[in-house]
C-alpha cells in the first residue's frame, strides 16, 4: 500500500474538491477546444496520475462513448475513486511503468503531474500505450492569481501551529514533489523532443470567485468548503497531537465565509488559476 502523497502532500479530499471545481462542467469549453476530440467516437482514454478522479469524472461525463481507465500510484486515491465514481476503471500502479500493453488507448491525458516524473519515463510510457495518431493531452498548472478574504486570513492559532511545525523543502523533496519543472516553452519543447508531432498549446483559466453572480449558490458554496478542507487536512498532514486549537480555528472562520456569502456581504476573494494544455499526437 502506497499513500505517501495523500498523506504528505496533498490529502485525498482537498485534491478531489479542488479539481472537481477546476473541471466544472461551467469550463468545459475552454478545455474542449483545446483538447479537440470528437465526443462522437468510441476512443479509449487513459489519465494518468488521477489522484482521487475527479478529472477522469469529468471526461466520463463530457466524452459519454469514451472508455475511460484512470492510473494513479497512491492507494488512499484509488480507493476513494472506486469507491465514489461509477463508469471509469481506476487502477493501482506506476505510471512510469505502465501496467497496459503497447498502443491500447487513443488519448492519454494528465493534470499537473509531468513536474513531478522524469520526462523521458513521463512521455515515453505515453507513447509507447498510445496508437499510432493517438493524442497525448498534459495539463500544467501555471501562476495564477490569489486574493484572500479578510475574515479568511491566517489566524493566530493557525501561525502558531504552522511556525512550531514547518514543511521543510528537504521534506517535500523526499516526496519526488516538482522535480523537473518545465517553463512555457520548455514544456512543448520536450514534448517534441519525445517524439510526439503536431504539438499545439493552449490555456484555461479558471475563474474561482464565489461572489461572482455567474454563479449558483451551490458553486459558490462548494468554492468556499474546497478551501476549508484544503486548510483542514494541510494542519491533519502534519499527523500532530497539537492541531485542535487550529483546526478550530479554520472552522470557526469558513463558517463566517459562509454566514457572509449567504447574507450577501460580498467579500470578492478569488482564486484565478492558469492551466496550460499541451496537445501532441503519436
Amino acid at each position: 500500500m502506497n499513500n505517501i502523497w495523500s498523506k504528505n502532500v496533498q490529502g485525498t479530499m482537498t485534491l478531489y474538491l479542488s479539481r472537481k471545481l477546476r473541471f466544472d462542467d461551467v469550463f468545459f469549453e475552454q478545455y474542449d477546444k483545446s483538447f479537440d476530440l470528437d465526443k462522437n467516437l468510441d476512443i479509449k482514454i487513459l489519465e494518468i496520475g488521477c489522484g482521487p478522479g475527479a478529472m477522469a469524472e469529468s471526461l466520463h461525463k463530457w466524452y459519454p462513448k469514451a472508455q475511460i481507465t484512470a492510473i494513479d500510484r497512491d492507494s488512499n486515491f484509488i480507493s476513494f475513486a472506486k469507491e465514489n465514481i461509477p463508469g471509469i476503471e481506476f487502477i493501482e500502479g506506476d505510471v512510469t511503468q505502465l501496467p497496459f500493453s503497447d498502443q491500447s488507448f487513443d488519448v492519454t491525458i494528465s493534470n499537473t503531474v509531468q513536474e513531478h516524473i522524469e520526462p523521458t519515463a513521463f512521455w515515453g510510457e505515453q507513447r509507447r500505450v498510445l496508437k499510432p495518431g493517438g493524442v497525448c493531452l498534459c495539463l500544467s498548472a501555471r501562476k495564477g492569481l490569489h486574493c484572500t478574504a479578510a475574515c479568511l486570513e491566517m489566524t493566530a492559532e493557525e501561525r502558531d501551529f504552522w511556525e512550531n511545525r514547518p514543511q521543510s523543502n528537504e521534506e517535500l523533496d523526499k516526496y519526488g514533489v516538482c522535480r523537473f519543472p518545465m517553463s512555457e516553452a520548455e514544456l512543448p519543447a520536450s514534448m517534441e523532443q519525445n517524439g510526439f508531432l503536431n504539438v499545439t498549446t493552449g490555456y484555461a483559466i479558471i475563474d474561482l470567485t464565489p461572489d461572482a453572480p455567474k454563479y449558483s449558490a451551490q458553486m459558490a458554496e462548494t468554492m468556499i468548503e474546497a478551501m476549508r478542507q484544503t486548510d483542514l487536512e494541510a494542519i491533519r498532514s502534519v499527523h500532530s497531537n497539537q492541531t485542535e486549537k487550529a483546526i478550530s480555528a479554520v472552522n470557526a472562520k469558513y463558517d463566517q465565509r459562509l454566514r457572509l456569502y449567504r447574507e450577501g456581504i460580498k467579500q470578492w476573494d478569488t482564486s484565478v488559476s492558469v492551466t496550460m494544455i499541451i496537445r501532441g499526437t503519436k
